[in-house]
């Protein structure tokens, strides 16, 4: 299908080059006040496991900013809010413990990167420590970090991501009930039921 297929990383190294030497010291293995900061500010990051066989899986976590508990200079846990019971990436985690995560906050372009180890807790008193509007958390996320570096803005410069001006108007923009519908195909829900219950969840199944 594809004529030039690039198999090592000296082909790749041909065309990309080589990164500066603020790349190459940028990364740190542990957790610095700046990073701490920006985790606490963050309330939005990616979370990107596979499982033993290397499937991988990506999925959002969200909460207000600071929702991301900071145990120690090398520790963060992740509070695990009520969502679809896929549970997807906690399986990859319980076969295979490495994980990526990359934080965002709003308006800002460049993000935090976290690479670490993972295990799922379910110690209560670290668990209500993360408790929110009285609902704690039924299970979380501990990542011992390996490695935390800043990314870049560029990514966000091309996109125009948080540029207002770039974002598409309501009718222009896919329709999550029409995606969610026709994938699912039960023959019990159509557009107006779905969009019934994905509103009743997102009111009162937050936390």
């Amino acid at each position: 299908m594809f004529q030039h297929v690039i198999k090592n990383e000296e082909e790749l190294r041909a065309i990309i080059g080589e990164p500066s030497e603020l790349v190459k010291n940028k990364v740190i293995h542990h957790l610095d006040e700046n990073c701490k900061e920006y985790i606490k500010q963050s309330p939005f990051l990616t979370l990107a496991t596979s499982d033993a066989d290397g499937n991988c899986d990506v999925s959002p976590r969200g909460d207000e900013k600071g929702f991301v508990h900071i145990l120690n200079d090398s520790t963060l846990i992740i509070p695990e809010r009520p969502g679809n019971k896929r549970v997807d990436s906690m399986k990859n985690l319980l076969s295979n413990p490495h994980a990526g995560l990359i934080f965002f906050i709003p308006g800002m372009e460049e993000t935090l990167r976290v690479n670490g180890r993972a295990c799922l807790l379910a110690d209560e008193d670290l668990l209500e420590k993360m408790a929110h509007k009285g609902k704690v958390p039924t299970l979380g996320i501990a990542v011992e970090v390996e490695e935390c570096f800043l990314h870049c803005a560029k990514a966000f410069n091309r996109s125009g991501l948080w540029d207002k001006g770039t974002w598409l108007e309501k009718e222009e923009r896919p329709s999550a009930t029409k995606i969610l519908t026709e994938h699912a195909r039960l023959p019990d829900l159509d557009e107006e039921a779905v969009t019934k219950r994905l509103n009743e969840s997102y009111r009162e199944r937050l936390y």
